[in-house]
């Protein structure tokens, strides 16, 4: 079944919607390959970036995985952040005062249950953020997650996939083409320092005061 052309509402998320759509409905199933960024933006009418950000979103929920050099390919086809989607019709600061409070419990827990593995993915992550520059969006993300990966709770960990996709659509939609502040790798060094000293205290705090930058950036451009 041929995809529709997306709409001129909001590009990425009405193709997010459509793929999201093609994927519950079987169009294509579990292993299987999904066709090439030129192919789906010439079915779509829509430019490769915005079907580039769409698979993004729809790698980060757990329904795609992107494989270096082999494409993209379906993870699942059942989705369970359809129970998050209202959040598209929530205020981004709401969604990003939400994303504090589950962070910071996972830094606070990720700083008593770590092991070895996870402190040396968190540092490979951070070193991703430094060689990457200040923006490196996909690299923050991981990093994000590795910290509530640590906290080995399988519940945590899953909810926080699928919420992530929809904090990162919440802000596409929201900012358009406005820019975060850049990246403040000094305060994500200072989130592992204390998950790893095994401080649950500080890393809570590192993880509020880490997350506040982006708050008070959006506060200011939602006020311009």
């Amino acid at each position: 079944m041929a995809l529709q052309a997306a709409g001129r509402k909001s590009l990425v998320d009405a193709v997010v919607e459509q793929l999201r759509d093609q994927l519950t409905d079987g169009e294509w199933s579990v292993g299987d390959r999904i066709p090439t960024e030129h192919v789906l933006a010439d079915q779509l009418g829509v430019g490769r970036n915005t079907v580039r950000e769409a698979v993004r979103v729809l790698v980060h929920a757990g329904l795609l995985e992107s494989r270096q050099g082999n494409g993209t390919f379906v993870r699942s086809t059942a989705d369970p952040s359809a129970v998050l989607r209202g959040m598209r019709h929530a205020d981004v600061l709401d969604v990003l005062e939400l994303r504090v409070a589950l962070e910071a419990e996972a830094a606070r827990l990720a700083a008593v249950r770590r092991d070895k593995d996870d402190l040396r993915a968190l540092r490979a992550t951070l070193a991703a953020l430094t060689e990457q520059g200040d923006r490196a969006a996909d690299a923050d993300l991981d990093f994000h997650r590795g910290i509530v990966e640590a906290t080995h709770n399988a519940a945590f960990t899953e909810v926080y996939r699928f919420f992530s996709a929809q904090v990162h659509a919440s802000l596409v939609t929201a900012l358009g083409d406005r820019q975060l502040p850049p990246i403040d790798l000094v305060a994500h060094a200072a989130l592992v320092d204390a998950i790893e000293a095994g401080d649950p205290t500080t890393a809570e705090q590192a993880a509020r005061a880490l997350l506040q930058v982006p708050i008070d950036a959006v506060r200011e451009l939602v006020r311009r």
